[in-house]
């Protein structure tokens, strides 16, 4: 035990050791010169800002416009570790949500790891379209969130619909750790459940529902030479990649699960791979969808589709 505290400590000293050398000072100007010293050429420097503003907000508690009336403050060689670690991390293309363990969406915070997708601005907007739909709708609705990862989906959801009543499926166990943790956080109640979506001897396990929502695994393996480091080393390609042969794998899954679940009127949500819209739709419709609606996210590309259901 003895041993292994000497072993701790000669190693902090010396981290603290080099930190010094590269660093002038403990000064906050000092240690976001190095900052952006160390990132230059790795990133852009709007991204490098961000980083030093998140980063150092997280650490420090300061934001940015604190930063620089607190310029000549110094940190002490515990935050000053936390800082280079972090440094370190962006070094090697890690998601400063994952070194931080934490992001927001809908102006609401998540907890996140590397068991869950990394939420993304045009997730906020498939739920913005749903939160419009149904924003003044009085009754009651019952929705399932199908592929729910972080929880961000069906949590915003019910912060905005309190009136809902919501399922959320993953087949990862730890993503529905990290899902549960945040409903927890933002003080709702949603019924998770484990459960692999292609099984369907275990569909009559879901109630009948009004809403089906679901941003499935739609990136092609061979779209995979497009990511970035930051996506292809560290998240977790079971909710990101399907094959090429079959891209609309889950899409054809979550169709037929809706048209046995969905209660008449019934409404279906997707993300989608824009370069599949008209197939996804195509899909939907031979299915038997109406009213299939395609949407543009704000980056003009076809992201989002919403369909009906009628008739059984």
């Amino acid at each position: 035990m003895f041993f292994n505290l000497v072993i701790i400590f000669f190693r902090t000293f010396a981290v603290q050791i080099y930190l010094q050398m590269r660093i002038p000072s403990n000064k906050i100007k000092d240690i976001i010169s190095f900052f952006k010293q160390e990132l230059q050429g790795l990133y852009d420097e709007r991204e490098i800002k961000s980083f030093i503003n998140l980063i150092m907000e997280e650490y420090t508690t300061l934001n940015s416009a604190q930063l620089l009336v607190n310029a000549d403050k110094t940190l002490n060689e515990s935050v000053l570790l936390k800082i280079k670690f972090a440094i370190n991390d962006l070094k090697v293309y890690k998601p400063v949500q994952y070194i931080l363990g934490k992001t927001f969406f809908y102006d609401l915070e998540f907890n996140v790891t590397p068991d869950v997708l990394i939420p993304r601005p045009e997730t906020e907007e498939l739920v913005n379209w749903l939160i419009d739909d149904y924003k003044n709708h009085l009754q009651t609705i019952t929705l399932i969130d199908i592929g729910t990862g972080s929880g961000c989906i069906p949590i915003t959801i019910k912060k905005h619909l309190p009136q809902a009543n919501i399922n959320a499926v993953d087949i990862s166990e730890k993503a529905l750790e990290v899902a549960k943790r945040n409903a927890k956080k933002n003080k709702v109640s949603i019924n998770f459940i484990q459960l692999d979506i292609f099984d369907r001897e275990r569909w009559q396990e879901l109630p009948e529902t009004d809403v089906i929502i679901s941003n499935p695994p739609y990136v092609c393996d061979s779209e995979k030479q497009m990511m970035q480091p930051n996506v292809l080393d560290y998240e977790p390609h079971l909710a990101l990649f399907v094959s090429n042969d079959d891209p609309l794998l889950f899409y054809n899954a979550i169709t037929d699960f809706a048209i046995q679940k969905l209660n008449p009127n019934g409404s279906l949500y997707f993300e989608i791979n824009e370069n599949f819209a008209l197939k996804t739709k195509t899909l939907l419709e031979i299915k038997g969808f109406t009213n299939c609606e395609i949407l543009k996210d704000m980056q003009g590309k076809n992201r989002m589709i919403k369909a009906y259901i009628y008739d059984k």
